[in-house]
């Protein structure tokens, strides 16, 4: 199931880092994750979807750039996204 709109704009609320952000790593991060989440749950149920899996493939490749591009800019940063997100043991 795909993420509904509003549940992004409250996602893009809780994780913008200004008024009117929608672009951050950490708003693009945080949606990616929600949809992967979702992707995860629909794997469970149909396990030979394999077009689906390509997609849920790209985006956590996304997601990965994302994570690195910011690692690199901001450490302090990318450990809070991750610490609010739970993505990273």
């Amino acid at each position: 199931m795909s993420i509904t709109p509003e549940r992004k704009q409250e996602m893009i609320k809780d994780y913008a880092t200004k008024e009117g952000d929608t672009g951050s790593p950490e708003v693009q991060v945080a949606i990616l994750t929600e949809r992967i989440t979702n992707l995860t749950e629909h794997f469970k149920i149909h396990k030979k979807d394999n077009h689906s899996r390509r997609g849920l493939l790209m985006m956590v490749s996304q997601r990965r750039r994302l994570l690195d591009y910011l690692k690199g800019k901001n450490v302090k940063r990318y450990e809070d996204l991750i610490g609010r997100l739970g993505i990273r043991k």
